[in-house]
């Protein structure tokens, strides 16, 4: 590929002039800083990254882009798997400076700028006992996340995060900022809620709160051994849980925590997260048939939820590929190969071999978002994390062997947040066919060219020939 050609020092000047937030170019002191995202795997260059403070900011970026016909890249949180937010040799749009987060006690609502992250909103609302559903790590981008549906440790009781999306500021791809909420653009308003960044670049969320004056959780470690009997037992107990229980079954590698048996350190174990959003006696009475198992280790304890939210946090630097499996039940067999996908699994890595328990809020929430994915059960979400290239191939074969191997009872449906660049046909069942057709109806009435396509991209209504 021939490389792209150089800004002119005029051009950068040009973009400069009027600009609040800062403006990098290759050679420029902080353009490798700028240009790093979450996964070490990806290294691209683009031609500027373009630090915006404000929306007057993102509308002359856009501007700048279309005028040098620059490929477009949107970054918020960085967290994308497949580097979605770099451009090689196109114009990143850097929203990281807009990261405020203003909470209206009253109105049970946060406004949070397009560039902040969970920590950000978390420890925003924490002072006010309340919270809305977030990731699963404090270092995800609030916007990505949202736009993409948004799974975490609380949407059995609140929902996803997108249910909790009251409204959302928008610069459209010719630079026009628009709202978007339930009376304003209700169409785009609807994209917004599973669609992704495919519409624009969005600046601001409103988003809903919640009480959230208690939250619990158990971590209970197994030896790799018992995990066919403790999944089958988690199974069970989340079948039944109230919606407030939520969290996963893990296969990772013994951290180095003093909780933890020295002989299990370093090597895989199977562990159980538990997480309350409500009273400590709730949550030991859920987690009691767990713990009768008789756990390796355990932690049990109140925690505030912005910490809770960092206890899984991915060290910056290390080399990830994930997927997932969406399936339709979870029957002994299943379990069963859930399991053994971590006999391969690499160890000692920061790899998770992950199930997650749906259900509650998450399959009562509106059916007419593009989520298909949102009335199954369980999820399997293999996360490849690990340091060396050398592991580079053995890492993202085992990612395709477990899901392959729950392939006989997936629905078909995949939550985009969760994989890379796996093919359209994964993009589709991602929002579902019909809901497909519906967004390409948007996004040609509001992104015509396909100027945001470095995403899960809909392609516009037009191009669909």
């Amino acid at each position: 590929m021939t490389p792209p050609t150089p800004l002119t020092d005029a051009a950068l000047t040009g973009l400069r002039s009027g600009f609040s937030g800062d403006v990098h170019a290759p050679g420029d002191p902080g353009y490798d800083e700028a240009r790093t995202v979450f996964n070490s795997m990806i290294d691209r260059r683009p031609a500027v990254v373009a630090q915006c403070a404000d929306e007057p900011d993102v509308a002359r970026a856009l501007r700048f882009a279309r005028d040098h016909e620059l490929e477009v890249a949107v970054r918020g949180g960085g967290h994308s798997v497949a580097g979605m937010a770099l451009s090689e040799g196109g114009l990143v749009i850097d929203l990281r400076r807009m990261s405020g987060v203003a909470v209206d006690r009253d109105a049970m609502s946060a406004r949070v700028g397009g560039g902040a992250v969970m920590s950000d909103l978390d420890r925003a609302t924490q002072p006010f006992a309340l919270a809305t559903t977030g990731g699963r790590v404090s270092t995800t981008g609030v916007g990505g996340f949202t736009l993409g549906g948004g799974s975490g440790w609380l949407e059995r009781r609140f929902g996803l995060a997108c249910d909790n999306l009251l409204a959302a500021d928008v610069v459209t791809a010719d630079g026009t900022t628009v709202r978007a909420g339930a009376d304003e653009n209700p169409e785009l308003f609807w994209a917004l809620h599973g669609g992704g960044g495919n519409f624009g670049v969005v600046t601001s969320l409103t988003l809903r709160l919640h009480d959230l004056p208690a939250m619990n959780m158990a971590l209970l470690l197994f030896r790799p051994e018992r995990g066919p009997e403790v999944v089958r037992t988690y199974r069970d107990v989340m079948e039944s849980a109230p919606d407030a229980a939520g969290g996963g079954c893990i296969y990772l590698t013994g951290p180095p925590e003093e909780w933890v048996p020295e002989a299990m350190v370093g090597r895989l174990a199977c562990a159980v997260l538990l997480t309350y959003a409500g009273p400590e006696a709730e949550a030991r009475d859920v987690a009691a048939p767990l713990r009768a198992l008789g756990p390796d280790a355990e932690v049990i304890d109140a925690v505030a939820y912005a910490d809770l939210q960092c206890m899984l946090d991915d060290p910056p630097g290390m080399r990830n590929y994930w997927s997932a499996e969406y399936l339709r039940g979870m029957p002994d067999e299943a379990a069963a190969a859930f399991c053994a996908g971590a006999e391969t699994m690499p160890v000692p890595t920061g790899t998770q071999h992950v199930l997650f328990p749906m259900g509650g809020a998450v399959a009562r929430g509106p059916a007419d978002y593009p989520l298909p994915w949102r009335t199954s059960p369980w999820a399997v979400h293999p996360f490849g994390v690990w340091e060396s290239p050398a592991d580079d191939e053995r890492a993202k074969r085992w990612v395709r062997e477990v899901r392959a191997a729950v392939m006989p009872w997936a629905s078909g449906d995949v939550y985009l947040n969760f994989i890379g660049r796996e093919g359209q046909e994964r993009v589709v069942a991602g929002f579902g066919e019909q809901a497909y057709e519906r967004l390409s109806r948007v996004k040609a009435r509001y992104d015509p060219d396909n100027v945001f396509h470095l995403n899960h991209n809909v392609k516009p209504a037009v191009a669909l020939v």
